[in-house]
């Protein structure tokens, strides 16, 4: 490092300090948002480290990123992309491609998956032309059991792509195995749980395939990207190469002739030695991200364990200072997990004497941020109207979110003073109506 780079970077970690001092907490002025990036003067640096080398495409720090992600995560590839909505797309369409031989997911085929969500958990199904059937979720944990799946399977059932809510995993154990025992892929969307555990085993790690998000509301941040991880290199290459405009070559960006047949090959219906860089061996995407994206997560990737700690810190002190709040049903991890929790998850009880909306209102009054369970009963929105799915069982909880739930943020930017004044105003409201 050149002394120029030494003084600039001492400069952007003094600007840091100057420009994000801790402020004065004043109770209903401050907000408190619902969720948000945790960023400290090193992931400023590595952002300014990376735009000084000009790295303006993916590069060495995707690079360095995606090993160590992998480690973290106990599997075998990463791969970078430019969303968690990206990542769950690449993830299931990789299923559909034909190297899988007669495990390959065609049209018309079932997906399980559950009503209770956000979008891009479901999209990727209707996508690919495959049918989602829709199954319903427990209150308290707002994950969904083995014994929904297993009653949702009939004989065109090839997948489940199902996501821990809010960073509570759903039984993920119980369901990989019977996934296993059925011939089927189990596709896990942990963009919300990045750290949560179920029965000692990191999340994200009992899947053929998982995928993770790095939008600003999660665990960690890139200011936007995602990831797909698998412990199969057969299928990570696909991965790769639809995200990469579906090209056959796996050189990476600047480089040539990593296969040392650049110009020796034959693929039907080209000359031979076609340059195997402009070889496309699917229909694929540019799903890309950046070297300075990257950066950032290199960064944010240290303070994963940090993260976790003070998402469950906060989560356990909004739960103990609302126990025994009137109207209201509160979060509880599925048995076995220990969440490194996203939000804080509450449904206004049927018999409450008071609405949701009215709650919400008086909340955001105070500069307290809330927000939906995504998209509730997502059959109930406007999109899937007219769309092929089946649905097994009922939704009644999946509209009893749709109405009734709502959740308000843990995340690590949060302090204690904060927390305890969300718990306030919701008691206060609560007791207030209960009267």
């Amino acid at each position: 490092m050149s002394s120029t780079e030494e003084l600039l970077f001492e400069l952007v970690r003094k600007h840091h300090r100057e420009t994000t001092a801790q402020r004065v907490f004043v109770p209903g002025q401050t907000p408190i948002w619902p969720s948000g990036a945790s960023l400290n003067e090193d992931d400023r640096v590595a952002l300014v480290e990376a735009a000084l080398a000009m790295r303006i495409a993916a590069g060495p720090s995707a690079q360095t990123f995606e090993r160590s992600f992998a480690k973290a995560l106990g599997r075998r590839k990463a791969l970078l992309t430019n969303s968690g909505s990206s990542a769950n797309l690449l993830a299931l369409t990789a299923l559909t491609q034909p190297e899988l031989g007669r495990r390959r997911l065609r049209p018309g085929d079932e997906v399980i998956t559950v009503a209770a969500g956000f979008p891009t958990t479901v999209n990727p199904i209707i996508q690919n032309g495959l049918v989602p059937v829709f199954i319903d979720v427990e209150l308290g944990t707002y994950n969904t059991t083995a014994e929904r799946v297993q009653e949702a399977l009939t004989s065109r059932t090839r997948a489940i792509m199902i996501a821990h809510a809010l960073g509570n995993p759903y039984p993920v154990a119980e369901i990989a195995e019977l996934a296993r025992a059925e011939g089927l892929f189990l596709v896990e969307d942990n963009c919300d749980a990045v750290g949560s555990t179920y029965q000692g085993r990191l999340t994200g790690t009992f899947g053929d395939v998982a995928t993770t998000s790095f939008y600003p509301a999660h665990h960690l941040t890139m200011g936007e990207g995602g990831c797909v991880l698998t412990d199969r290199p057969a299928l990570a290459r696909i991965i790769e190469s639809l995200r990469d405009w579906g090209r056959d070559c796996w050189c990476a960006p600047g480089q040539n002739d990593t296969c040392h047949k650049r110009f020796s090959q034959q693929f039907p219906g080209l000359p031979m030695g076609y340059d195997h860089k402009y070889t496309f061996s699917r229909v694929g995407y540019n799903m890309k991200t950046t070297d300075i994206q990257a950066a950032l997560g290199v960064s944010q990737l240290r303070r994963l364990t940090e993260f976790g700690e003070v998402r469950r810190r906060n989560w356990r002190r909004l739960r103990d200072a609302l126990e025994n709040v009137p109207g209201i049903l509160l979060p509880e991890p599925t048995p076995g997990s220990d969440p490194s929790w996203f939000g804080f998850i509450i449904t206004v009880l049927a018999d409450a004497g008071f609405r949701r909306s009215e709650l919400l209102a008086f909340l955001e009054a105070r500069h307290i941020g809330t927000r939906m369970l995504f998209a509730g009963n997502l059959t109930r929105q406007p999109a899937y109207r007219g769309q092929h799915y089946r649905v097994v069982g009922d939704l009644t909880n999946s509209d009893i979110i749709t109405e009734r739930t709502f959740w308000v943020g843990v995340y690590p930017e949060l302090t204690a003073e904060m927390i305890d004044y969300v718990a306030a105003s919701i008691r206060e409201f609560a007791e207030d109506r209960a009267r």
